[in-house]
């Protein structure tokens, strides 16, 4: 289970980030934090936008409420999701398992 943190402005969690992968996918928890598969490499911020475009696409919510709050230069990374509580994002994340 991954660990949600609520904060003044949204809710963040831990991704642990493979770059260079076959394919792009959210791929189970490991370690508390969720698994991301992405096949950009880690250059020219190119996995991070990925990420993100990943995120929003099976979140349903769009690119810009979506920031990486911490870990930009390593494969743990803190993703924050502005303007939703945590039980909206409880729901979101649970669906993608």
């Amino acid at each position: 289970m991954i660990g949600l943190r609520e904060e003044a402005d949204g809710v963040s969690f831990e991704v642990r980030v493979q770059p260079r992968s076959s394919k792009a996918e959210i791929n189970g928890v490991h370690d508390g934090a969720l698994r991301v598969r992405l096949t950009a490499p880690p250059v020219d911020w190119a996995a991070n936008r990925q990420c993100i475009e990943l995120f929003s696409r099976k979140m349903k919510i769009p690119k810009r409420a979506i920031r990486i709050a911490s870990g930009a230069s390593a494969r743990r990374k803190r993703l924050k999701i502005l303007g939703l509580g945590i039980e909206e994002v409880k729901n979101l994340l649970g669906a993608l398992a």
